[in-house]
């Protein structure tokens, strides 16, 4: 094999499982170290800086880092479920920790220079598009229809789950730092928009319209079926307040998973979810299937609606067909039916969240903007542009309905684009990320982070008292972390952004690395082509997803190699390696944002986050 490129960002990147995997890179390992510090603040800010929405994503994040995280790998020999740090609990720890002295740290504006800038819809999307063009002096205006900036998180997240100060919080946030927000503004007409003089438009308007359930009988019980967003919309802005006492949910998301419980609170004593997929393939995530599930509420799955069943117009209950999932060798699911018979729920009332769509009823169709042949907008993957170029998409409105940390990303993307675009440099090229990589060696043994593993399972977040909780929809349900068990929690992450770092030309190929390595991860060995120096480790590297580290030929012409999926971080290597070949160094990579940073590299350079220091 090559030697690997550690001079290459990408790399270590990648060795930072959960940063990888989050949208926006947000530095996992360095906000909780601060953590396990007791430095809440910078915990906070180091949040902000990347997710913008630390207390709401640390109630809601559907955790994409979480399933990366290495320490569910390296447990795999326990003999309980081996289970990642709880990284997105700490980050609520960040926010719920925080001193009042936090808005005196965020960073304030810029002067104004002069450009203007309109955001379409009040959600994750714009707010982050907002927040990063606002602190560069732009004249920033968000339009939303509702009272309330927020967007889905306000409307569709119920209040059990993420309470309503959080939202005012953060957002307020975003809208003190001197964005004009015009609350109850429905933007009817893009033709009329594009006519106002804006320098750059955003488009972050979501997936508004939840998809129907056209079968026998739904015309007929329509006043008893609801479309799933629009009713958790409704409950929120308390147009529902009760619900008939026999609900059955349609869908397997996390939509669903919110009706079905928000259901249970207003007043249903049965409430069942009933979905076509087996309980493994649905979408929701893992935790909310598991709390669903612990509050009594049943998943029925491979179950496929035939027909509402009405008398005369009154729901009376729901027909389904079995079906069994049928898998191509491409891994692409089929439903087929079973053959077995018909089976019927009884139900008052059926709440139908089985997906969204986009709808951009207000972009007329002759405003300059492409549109696909599924009614979507020709939005360029990188940049968000529009074939427009001053008009750019982001979030669920650009590629469709995804979650509130893949918003936040594009609203940073499209914010780079917009900055570069009207400093008149091309969008396509993107700035690199700040990218620094720092010894931790305080002595010939000592590291200046905390580098005992710890053997502890993960934390149980407290609950409120399922009775008391139930009663009301307006009662969170988690509780989040103390700060003692926060601090055990922290100290299970690994460190994986604390890299082994080796230097060929130091190794002596003594072999002590080899014999001090707790998980067998460190070998020298002959060279050869991937797939079989892959076996001939001294514990195999089957995980192909996660890259070797290749040394150089050393003097006798072995290479060292490390698998990078099992490696703990320990720092054991190094201190026992009497040459110092090995050395722990703390891997920052800080994704570059709106600013003189995401500009031309011949006149500015990146901007360090102090707090980080």
């Amino acid at each position: 094999m090559m030697p690997t490129n550690v001079a290459d960002p990408t790399y270590f990147h990648k060795v930072v499982d959960c940063q990888w995997a989050c949208p926006a890179h947000t530095p996992v390992p360095e906000y909780i170290r601060l953590i396990a510090q007791g430095r809440y603040d910078d915990a906070y800010m180091v949040n902000w800086v990347s997710n913008v929405f630390p207390g709401i994503l640390g109630r809601t994040c559907d955790r994409p880092c979480e399933p990366a995280c290495r320490r569910g790998r390296v447990e795999e020999k326990q003999a309980t479920k081996p289970e990642p740090v709880a990284i997105c609990r700490l980050k609520r720890v960040a926010a719920d920790f925080k001193s009042d002295g936090i808005r005196a740290i965020i960073p304030r504006p810029l002067p104004k220079n002069g450009k203007r800038v309109a955001c379409v819809g009040a959600g994750p999307a714009s707010l982050t598009v907002a927040r990063d063009l606002v602190s560069q002096g732009y004249a920033v205006t968000i339009f939303d229809g509702d009272a309330k900036a927020g967007g889905f998180m306000r409307t569709q997240v119920p209040r059990f789950r993420l309470p309503e100060e959080v939202i005012d919080e953060e957002c307020g946030y975003i809208l003190n730092l001197g964005v004009e927000f015009k609350s109850g503004r429905y933007i009817g007409s893009m033709k009329e928009l594009l006519g106002e003089g804006w320098d750059a438009i955003f488009v972050g308007c979501g997936a508004p319209r939840g998809r129907d359930l056209q079968i026998d009988g739904r015309e007929e019980a329509k006043a008893d079926i609801h479309i799933g967003i629009d009713w958790l919309a409704s409950v929120f802005f308390g147009h529902v307040t009760a619900v008939k006492k026999r609900v059955i949910v349609l869908g397997g998301g996390n939509t669903a998973m919110d009706c079905c419980r928000s259901a249970r609170r207003l007043g249903a004593d049965d409430v069942k979810v009933i979905v076509r997929s087996t309980f493994e393939d649905m979408k929701a995530s893992p935790w909310e299937k598991e709390d669903a599930m612990h509050e009594g509420i049943p998943i029925i799955p491979c179950h496929t609606p035939k027909a509402f069943l009405h008398d005369n117009g009154k729901l009376v209950g729901m027909r389904f067909e079995l079906v069994e999932s049928v898998y191509d060798a491409k891994g692409r699911r089929t439903l087929k039916p079973t053959g077995q018979p018909d089976v019927d729920f009884e139900c008052d009332e059926v709440l139908v969240a089985v997906g969204q769509e986009n709808a951009f009823p207000w972009i007329e169709r002759d405003s300059g903007i492409a549109f696909d042949e599924w009614g979507m907008p020709t939005v360029d993957p990188v940049t968000f542009q529009s074939n427009l170029p001053h008009v750019f998409f982001g979030g669920d409105a650009a590629f469709g309905p995804k979650n509130i940390i893949t918003a936040v990303a594009h609203g940073h993307e499209a914010a780079v684009s917009i900055d570069r675009l009207l400093h008149e440099e091309p969008v396509t090229q993107r700035p690199p990320p700040h990218v620094n990589l720092m010894s931790q060696k305080m002595g010939l043994h000592e590291w200046s982070y905390d580098n005992a593993v710890s053997n502890d399972l993960r934390f149980k977040v407290p609950w409120t008292d399922a009775e008391k909780a139930l009663k009301s929809i307006k009662v969170e349900v988690e509780l989040g972390f103390d700060l003692p068990t926060a601090f055990k929690e922290a100290q299970r992450c690994l460190n994986c952004d604390v890299q082994t770092v080796f230097s060929d030309k130091l190794c002596i190929e003594c072999d002590a690395c080899v014999d001090i390595c707790p998980t067998d991860c460190i070998s020298f060995t002959g060279d050869a082509d991937e797939p079989e120096l892959r076996l001939q480790l001294s514990a195999p590297a089957l995980n192909t997803e996660q890259a070797l580290y290749v040394s150089a030929p050393l003097k006798t012409q072995r290479v060292m190699v490390k698998d990078e999926d099992v490696c703990l971080h320990c720092g054991l290597c190094a201190e026992r390696c009497p040459t110092g070949a090995w050395d722990m160094q703390k891997f920052l990579l800080l994704t570059t944002k709106a600013g003189p940073a995401c500009r031309d590299a011949k006149t500015t350079s990146a901007v360090r986050v102090e707090t980080l220091a």
